[in-house]
């Protein structure tokens, strides 16, 4: 008698047990590969960081080096004689600090080379200003030389000065790009804290009666928009009035 073969096909009862090995099949595939784009991501963070660590240490290794007149000089900075206007010193100043807070150079060099730079009556200006100051045991700084500086060149009267001119400023029969830059000249001396609105508010009521009244509807609160618009519609005003020129009227 021939022996009976084995059915090899999986029973019904087997099916469920198959599905559930499926799904945990799946489930640790599933978290396998978010582990594995966990692992990618922190790996990234990682070289971001080692990356942004070199740069900062390269940074720190230029700033430690030590800053040559060469260094200076190669950025063309301007001598500085002491016959200027109050302007032009402050200005001459912001340019030389300028080139230090761009290059990162050290306080104990910017005193010596901000000195090479004094020419004519500036410079015997500081000759007798530093022994002044050895004199009474006074610390000769590159702090204390920027607040003598401006104390001789750019005096508090001066700021005070300009600061009630930017207050009183008016377009007057200046156009406006000469007026925007009046105004934002001298608001670099007005010593209460200037938002954008308020700017724009100042500059506007400043504005010729024609134009402030073409210009205020419009309630622009950005100052570089405002600028540009009234220095627009000021540009058509006068193209309308020179093909009519019957038609201007005097303000």
């Amino acid at each position: 008698m021939a022996p009976q073969r084995r059915n090899s096909q999986p029973s019904q009862g087997d099916a469920p047990d198959i599905a559930r090995a499926i799904e945990v099949m799946m489930a640790a595939m599933t978290q396998q590969s978010t582990a594995m784009m966990q692992q990618h991501e922190a790996s990234l963070q990682r070289q971001a960081a080692s990356l942004e660590q070199q740069q900062l240490v390269m940074q720190q290794m230029e700033a430690a080096r030590e800053w040559s007149l060469e260094d200076f000089l190669k950025h063309h900075p301007v001598k500085f004689n002491g016959k200027t206007s109050p302007d032009v010193a402050d200005q001459w100043l912001k340019d030389i600090e300028r080139i230090f807070d761009a290059k990162m150079c050290p306080k104990e060099s910017r005193l010596a080379f901000t000195v090479y730079m004094l020419i004519g009556e500036a410079e015997h200006w500081w000759v007798s200003m530093k022994s002044i100051m050895e004199e009474r045991q006074e610390p000769v700084t590159w702090d204390v030389f920027r607040r003598k500086f401006l104390s001789e060149y750019f005096p508090d009267s001066v700021k005070y000065a300009k600061e009630v001119e930017f207050l009183q400023l008016t377009q007057g029969n200046k156009y406006v790009a000469e007026y925007a830059e009046k105004f934002k000249h001298l608001s670099r001396f007005y010593t209460m804290s200037l938002d954008e609105e308020w700017r724009c508010r100042k500059f506007e009521n400043g504005l010729r009666g024609d134009l402030r009244l073409m210009v205020a509807p419009l309630s622009i609160k950005d100052f570089a928009a405002l600028v540009e618009k009234a220095r627009v519609m000021e540009k058509m005003k006068v193209e309308v009035e020179t093909q009519h020129p019957h038609q201007k009227r005097v303000g």
